[in-house]
């Protein structure tokens, strides 16, 4: 099987695939420059991502699921990368991520919350204003004076994966609740608050450290926010006010 190169949030890969598949997966980030780093996959790379989506499930309380090996090649693509970049202080996080007039703003949530709706949400208040930039998987850049989210390949069940680049303006953690309120947190609540969202990190004690830095430094820089909310507009209208005052 012929390597590819992609270049996601700054680094750039070369990969050796076992499935024809993952190169088409990753054709919105195909690059043509020289390879900062390789990246195998064996098979017991693999079978980690499996037991790691059974403990994922299990902490979740979700019914587990056999995924395919095609699918797992590409979530250890995803983590090998992932371990390369935290140590750049890019981070990669779950959660959703639309872009909105000049800056992006990303949710975090417990699977099953509503990540995907409220984003959907956001798109159909705002209109051509905004648009969906990724799904699942985004990359956050720290820089000196600003936090960049970066798209990735990875974008869960939605075919949402803009190979862009925004300032982030804001990240809220989502939880379903009878009515709408955002609340702005700062110092521990704000870190307690992201933590749950780059938790697979959590298995490596140095990347774990890495990781931990890089999240105090987040949210020194960033507005954190909890937005307790229902499935509907005003949510999406709160939220932006809440983290725009």
């Amino acid at each position: 099987m012929d390597a590819f190169t992609i270049r996601v949030a700054g680094l750039i890969s070369q990969v050796q695939p076992n499935f024809l598949s993952t190169r088409e997966y990753c054709k919105k980030y195909l690059s043509i420059e020289e390879p900062e780093v390789f990246v195998t996959v064996t098979s017991e790379d693999i079978l980690y991502e499996q037991r790691m989506a059974d403990i994922e499930a299990d902490e979740e309380g979700l019914k587990r699921r056999k995924f395919t090996d095609p699918f797992l090649e590409r979530a250890a693509i995803q983590h090998k990368i992932a371990d390369e970049l935290i140590k750049r202080n890019v981070l990669m996080i779950h959660g959703s991520t639309v872009a909105l007039d000049d800056g992006a703003y990303l949710f975090t949530a417990a699977c099953g919350t509503g990540k995907s709706t409220h984003t959907r949400l956001w798109c159909e208040v705002f209109g051509d204003r905004a648009r969906m930039v990724n799904d699942d998987k985004p990359f956050l850049e720290i820089l000196p004076n600003m936090v960049i989210v970066h798209g990735s390949p990875w974008s869960g069940k939605t075919p949402c994966y803009l190979n862009e680049s925004a300032p982030i303006a804001a990240m809220v953690r989502l939880v379903q609740a009878p009515e709408n309120r955002f609340g702005r947190k700062s110092d521990i609540e704000a870190f307690a608050l992201l933590l749950p969202g780059c938790s697979v990190l959590r298995f490596d004690r140095n990347l774990y450290g890495n990781l931990c830095e890089t999240l105090i430094m987040l949210a020194e820089m960033v507005c954190v926010g909890e937005m307790r909310c229902l499935p509907d507009k005003d949510a999406a209208q709160i939220c932006w006010e809440g983290v725009n005052e």
